[in-house]
């Protein structure tokens, strides 16, 4: 399928992108390439062919939910050590603009 000047230009406002005369031509040529070996590919005998999702195996590794138990001892050296706290209540920079939220 060979694509003129006039239907590139069009796409192109359409994508809201300005082309220069050269380019238009340009991009009209390389276009028509792309959509001729589409063609070309559309032509290919994929009958029995099994569908493809990935070209590699993909697995999920799960592994339970745990509640692990933290040593008291590194927790209290922790809090301790903070800056900023109240009680055991670590206080830290904000991460959001109040205002925007």
């Amino acid at each position: 399928m060979k694509l003129t000047t006039e239907q590139v230009e069009h796409i192109a406002k359409l994508a809201r992108l300005k082309l220069g005369d050269q380019e238009a031509e340009r991009f009209s040529r390389q276009l028509s390439d792309i959509l001729e070996y589409v063609g070309v590919l559309a032509q290919a005998d994929v009958k029995n062919v099994e569908p493809l999702e990935h070209i590699a195996p993909v697995v999920n590794v799960l592994r339970p939910d745990e509640i692990a138990p933290a040593d008291a001892a590194a927790v209290r050296r922790l809090v301790d050590a903070f800056p900023e706290r109240e009680g055991d209540l670590l206080k830290v920079q904000a991460v959001f603009d109040s205002s925007e939220v």
